[in-house]
């Protein structure tokens, strides 16, 4: 009879010992609640190509001309956006506030011009980007196989515009390579070595060799 008590004891005993560590597990499991995503801002997506070309752009004070074709965003505002825009003489872009002249303006002082316009009762802190998605070309002619315009690149050299346009001719004069700077108000022709620098806009001639 003892020896029947004792038994339930000691299983009662057991039992309560292994609820309690059961219950202890419980309360020490973490609770893992699903939270909604946080939005995230509209954000523009900026490719190498493009970063490098705006940094070039902001390192030469480059200003955007005729035959430049540009992105401009507008953020959290995509009916204001505008992409691909390539620039004509006049270089007038519509806003809803008025025109903006983009010809002989830096990317820096446009984007300044477009968020100053939006603030004018339509946007109370604007934010604008402004990302050239390619520059105008260069030309080359004179003694190369394929004269012609070609895309500009940041780094471009007279060398790389020759290769570009097919390389030298047989008659082609090494030394006598001209350049008109797009930049020169009397387009006056400068004689450029090989290493030279060449930019948007500039002209290349190729001289002829007569020995």
């Amino acid at each position: 009879m003892m020896r029947n008590r004792g038994h339930w004891l000691r299983g009662l005993l057991l039992g309560l010992l292994l609820l309690g560590g059961v219950q202890a597990g419980a309360r020490a499991q973490p609770v893992t609640t699903a939270s909604a995503p946080a939005s995230a801002p509209n954000a523009v997506v900026v490719g190498s190509g493009q970063a490098r070309r705006r940094a070039w752009a902001d390192k030469n004070s480059y200003k955007l001309g005729p035959g430049d074709v540009i992105d401009i965003y507008v953020y959290g505002e995509p009916e204001l956006t505008r992409s691909k825009i390539q620039l004509s003489e006049g270089g007038t872009i519509a806003y809803p506030f008025g025109n903006v002249d983009a010809v002989g303006l830096t990317p820096s002082q446009l984007e300044t011009a477009i968020e100053r316009g939006l603030k004018q009762g339509y946007l109370i802190n604007p934010r604008v980007s402004v990302v050239i998605d390619q520059y105008r070309p260069f030309f080359i002619y004179g003694e190369v196989k394929k004269p012609g315009a070609y895309p500009f690149q940041p780094g471009l050299n007279v060398r790389k515009a020759v290769t570009l346009a097919g390389g030298f001719t047989e008659r082609a004069d090494q030394n006598k390579i001209y350049i008109v700077r797009e930049t020169s108000p009397r387009e006056t022709a400068h004689k450029i070595g090989l290493g030279g620098s060449v930019l948007p806009g500039d002209t290349l001639t190729v001289e002829e060799s007569f020995f």
